[in-house]
């Protein structure tokens, strides 16, 4: 059912908008004694999600029991990152998920399913995976909370990835991001229907149809100034809500480019991004724009990091960046990163194919790491000084010296795709 769905490429809601929208809907799903609020982490500050949360744990005071955020394979949230993103909610109220020991197993897809999807490229099932708290906290009502907008592993964030990817496991997450990487993010990235999402869909209609989910789905763009303007929201408990969300995510966060581009410099705010795991979204939500023999520059002060996860970070320092194929051979030859397909689908994910040079330049990680990946290094302060993300406008720059640029000022926020990629 839908309970609210605002939303238009002109729309923008205000916080008294966004808290009346959630009194209608709470009111009409009657009285709740138990809630479970799961918004995203503090890597998707801009979603919005923040300002729902805590105006949904105004709406319900004690009775919002507990907040999960969505960790996935993401760090725990510091006190510090939940007070930047929540404002005076008790931390007391908040849960850390541990994707490799809190989780239960809700039934699995089957592997027949995941053959058809993946083209033959998987033939094993896909575990619906949970963060037990979901099963065995007593709630009459989980809010999913989260901001649609294009994505590397299931065309458009959000929705029941929440769920099995955000409070998911180790095989849920891994195979999930697997199947994304070998059926082609390029066939993939804002498009709802996909062979990923249809797997999840298969798990929420045959295993988590029961449970009081509710997702409230924001959509948010910049306006004409360079600011951030939530665009939409929509409220529902079935697939209605994510269709209508991503629909208006398609219009306002992606970009149609006429011809591809020669150089794009991305910027990665330093509160945001701290990892390649998360600051590769300027590989992935650029790749589509960028001609071949291209260049892309990312602008990296935050990255400490490659994996958020010991091991994670760990394998990726092992295997590098490198193209499917060579991906694929190292999946097939070593026990470590056959047990961590989610890793493995981001070596993929990180790599241009060959097609164009990527130049990472990091606050914290030094030449020799960032060689090691197979990645080209560049150094932040002679870039910084060269791209001054203060003095560029997203979009297309022209350097005192004529180079002529592509800028985007946080690559989490759209996708970027010269026409003929897009067909």
């Amino acid at each position: 059912m839908l309970y609210f769905a605002r939303g238009s490429a002109t729309d923008v809601l205000r916080e008294d908008d966004v808290r009346n929208a959630l009194a209608d809907a709470f009111g009409m799903l009657g009285a709740r004694q138990r809630v479970l609020a799961i918004p995203p982490d503090h890597t998707r500050l801009h979603s919005q999600a923040g300002m729902v949360t805590r105006l949904a744990w105004e709406y319900y005071g004690d009775r919002l029991a507990d907040v999960l955020p969505a960790l996935g394979t993401h760090s725990p949230m510091r006190p510090t990152e939940i007070a930047e993103m929540f404002g005076p909610m008790p931390l007391d109220r908040f849960r850390v998920h541990d994707w490799r020991k809190d989780i239960v197993t809700l039934g699995e897809v089957p592997a027949e399913f995941l053959d058809e999807q993946s083209e033959g490229k998987i033939r094993y099932p896909w575990k619906a995976q949970v963060n037990k708290l979901l099963i065995q906290g007593g709630y009459d009502l989980i809010l999913s909370i989260g901001q649609v907008v294009p994505h590397e592993v299931i065309g458009m964030a959000n929705y029941n990835k929440n769920i099995f990817v955000g409070t998911g496991g180790p095989e849920g997450i891994n195979t999930s991001h697997f199947l994304g990487a070998v059926y082609g993010m390029e066939r993939i990235m804002g498009r709802a229907d996909n062979p990923v999402r249809r797997v999840l869909n298969y798990a929420s209609e045959h295993f988590a149809k029961e449970m009081p989910i509710v997702y409230v789905l924001t959509v948010v763009a910049r306006d004409a100034a360079g600011g951030l303007v939530l665009r939409g929201m929509f409220i529902g408990d079935d697939e209605e809500c994510f269709r209508k969300a991503s629909a208006l995510s398609l219009q306002v966060n992606f970009e149609m480019l006429d011809d591809p581009i020669s150089k794009i410099v991305v910027y990665l705010d330093p509160a945001e991004f701290k990892s390649t795991w998360l600051g590769n979204k300027s590989i992935y939500r650029t790749r589509m724009a960028i001609e071949d023999d291209g260049e892309l520059v990312v602008l990296a002060p935050g990255v400490r990091e490659f994996g958020e996860d010991q091991e994670i970070d760990r394998l990726i320092r092992t295997y590098g960046y490198v193209d499917t194929s060579m991906v694929l051979r190292a999946v097939e030859d070593n026990e470590d990163l056959r047990a961590n397909l989610g890793a493995a689908a981001h070596l993929i994910h990180g790599s241009s194919e060959g097609r164009f040079t990527i130049v990472y330049c990091p606050g914290h990680l030094t030449r020799d790491e960032i060689e090691g990946v197979n990645y080209s290094y560049g150094d932040l302060e002679t870039m910084m000084a060269r791209y001054d993300p203060r003095s560029l406008k997203d979009g297309y720059n022209r350097m005192p010296d004529g180079e002529k640029i592509f800028f985007i000022s946080n690559p989490a926020l759209g996708l970027w795709a010269e026409r003929s990629r897009f067909a």
